[in-house]
């Protein structure tokens, strides 16, 4: 039931309007008591009353379909609602705001905040460590990452560099028995001997060295490293100096990363979001000191219909809202409508100005370029892994329904046209799942029953037949119910083949096979049924693509068929120039009379024709 015909509309407004006019964050709840939606706004009464006028967005006419509560807290500025707002979405994880998919799943290097803090893996930062102590500090975390593998190779390296406790006792300062083997193979300071041993301050410095790797400073971090290197040398204490000599060579064996933006040596994040259909994500490059020190893909559950200006400023409230440090520069590749504001709030999470630029040209440009550019590579590649896995599920359940075994190969069938003209067939091929398009052909019907769907079926699937060449297929799919079952049956029964068939009836999805009077119903997360849909769906698609095509020349041709003086050939040469009608348009009389065959007073006349 729509909000405009409920009885809540009323209600609803009524509380709205005692709303105060203030910034602050608004959330609308379903009847179950779930947060839906996580809004802010500098002015709370207006902002939330214009989401109950009539003729709302698709998107949001179906979230206040489902509010049946709207609730409010208020804050001191606009910059607060959109800190409060991103918290709230993290923890709730709202239906109708971006999020990262499997969110909980991304790791995190997490700095703890006890007296003697240690490195480690956590899949989600906390809102705070157990069991606070003595000294104890607010968690850093770094992240989030894409993947695990890397993360553990990074926390590998720095438990070589970094000499951090990697043992979970609870030290206060306090000797607490004896040092593990790390301390022995030099691989941790061994805190708990002790503040006499190892100082709160000693140790805090190799948390700061080790900060600065995590945030990419790393000459900064040699810098740092040379300094106390040279320091411990001039005091004669050479063991120590030695200590900070390994350390840098360590540092310096690692593999420099190519450098990407000469110019600056900046911190820069980059951002670039590329939506396709009902697939988004964000690619991220995090250049430190002018070098790429890294890339992730970030895939979002998106709401239909959501604007990508607002895609983009709910992703960099959601990435940022985990603890991670902003740098100075942040570069995307749309604004958002919270440019200023988003600023403003990352330049209170670094401590100083952070700049969000979205450039029109030079380096900076080309490096949204590229992160765009590998966006694209990264969510095609994401939907074809996925498409995979879900086409080898839905090829095993196809086995198990159809009984023929292998399945290698698939052939969908449809049928195109406008009230009888211009008829076309399609025929698209699925192998091992997967769509093969070097084996995708497509027919003109040359049988007088152009109208006739059946008849047309039956010409393509008899003429297909007949190039013996083409191996067979495993299985048949045909667009519609048991008519057109029956009807590619009777060509596979008249060609003497024996090939498994079914069809599959858009209305209700009802799978139709030979040996079954009643149709099949599968729910519609079964993996056979999203197979034959993606199937049917292609085949559609290049029957309807072939048929358009088909329209659009004649319509072209039947407009230059008028036109004295313009036969069959010049008509093909003056497609072929221009590339088609809508460029043929736009063209002057003296760019016509480029085509070999046109004359002044010709292409005139084609002029002419054209735009009277």
């Amino acid at each position: 039931m729509s909000l405009e015909n409920s009885d809540k509309k009323p209600r609803l407004q009524a509380k709205v309007s005692e709303f105060p006019a203030a910034p602050g964050v608004y959330l609308f709840k379903d009847r179950a008591g779930r947060v839906l939606y996580v809004g802010k706004a500098v002015n709370l009464r207006p902002r939330v009353a214009s989401y109950f006028q009539s003729g709302l967005p698709p998107r949001l006419g179906a979230l206040m379909s489902r509010v049946e509560e709207c609730e409010y807290m208020v804050t001191d500025s606009e910059v607060e609602a959109l800190v409060l707002e991103a918290q709230l979405i993290k923890d709730y994880q709202p239906r109708y705001n971006v999020n990262l998919k499997d969110d909980k799943d991304y790791p995190y290097i997490k700095i703890t905040g006890e007296m003697y803090p240690r490195l480690e893996l956590v899949r989600l930062p906390e809102k705070k460590d157990k069991g606070e102590g003595p000294g104890y500090k607010e968690p850093q975390y770094f992240g989030p990452f894409t993947r695990v593998r890397p993360v553990r190779h990074t926390l590998r390296f720095m438990g070589r560099i970094f000499p951090l406790r990697k043992c979970r006792r609870f030290l206060d300062g306090t000797p607490q028995g004896k040092p593990c083997l790390n301390y022995q193979m030099n691989r941790c300071l061994a805190p708990c001997r002790g503040k006499e041993a190892v100082s709160p301050e000693e140790y805090g410095r190799l948390v700061e060295q080790a900060t600065l790797f995590l945030q990419g400073k790393q000459q900064e971090l040699v810098v740092d490293l040379e300094n106390r290197m040279r320091e411990a040398a001039e005091n004669l204490d050479y063991e120590k100096a030695a200590v900070y000599r390994d350390r840098l060579y360590s540092l310096q064996s690692l593999n420099e990363p190519q450098k990407v933006h000469p110019p600056a040596a900046e911190d820069v994040d980059v951002f670039a979001l590329v939506c396709e259909e009902a697939d988004s994500g964000v690619q991220m490059l995090r250049i430190r000191e002018g070098r790429l020190r890294g890339q992730d893909f970030f895939a979002l559950r998106v709401s239909s219909g959501t604007p990508e200006n607002e895609i983009m400023a709910g992703f960099i409230k959601n990435y940022y809202s985990r603890g991670v440090y902003p740098p100075s520069l942040v570069l995307l590749n749309m604004s958002t409508d919270e440019d200023g504001l988003l600023s403003e709030w990352l330049g209170g999470i670094r401590g100083q100005k952070v700049e969000m630029l979205v450039p029109r040209r030079g380096e900076r440009k080309k490096l949204v370029d590229l992160c765009l550019r590998n966006g694209r590579l990264q969510l095609q590649e994401r939907k074809n892994r996925d498409n995979y896995a879900a086409g080898a599920a839905g090829l095993e359940e196809l086995q198990k329904l159809t009984g023929a075994t292998p399945l290698e190969r698939i052939e969908g069938y449809d049928i195109s046209h406008l009230g009888g003209r211009e008829t076309v067939g399609s025929m698209v091929v699925f192998q091992q799942g997967e769509p093969f398009k070097d084996g995708y052909r497509r027919f003109r019907i040359r049988g007088s029953g152009g109208g006739d769907d059946l008849a047309s079926l039956r010409e393509v699937l008899a003429r297909r037949l007949d190039h013996r060449e083409l191996p067979l297929p495993d299985l048949v799919l045909v667009d519609g119910g048991p008519t057109q079952l029956e009807a590619a049956a009777g060509v596979i029964k008249q060609k003497e083949l024996e090939i498994p068939l079914l069809s599959l009836a858009k209305q209700k999805e009802e799978i139709y096979l030979p040996s079954q009077k009643a149709p099949l119903l599968l729910p519609n997360n079964h993996a056979a049924l999203q197979l034959l849909q993606r199937i049917r769906d292609e085949a559609h698609r290049f029957a309807a693509s072939y048929h358009r095509k088909l329209r659009e020349r004649s319509a072209s041709s039947s407009v230059l068929e008028k036109i004295p003086g313009i036969g069959k050939q010049r008509r093909s040469r003056l497609l072929q120039s221009f590339g088609g009608m809508e460029n043929l348009m736009e063209a002057l009389p003296e760019e016509i009379e480029k085509v070999p065959g046109f004359s002044r007073e010709l292409a005139e006349r084609v002029y002419r024709h054209l735009h009277r």
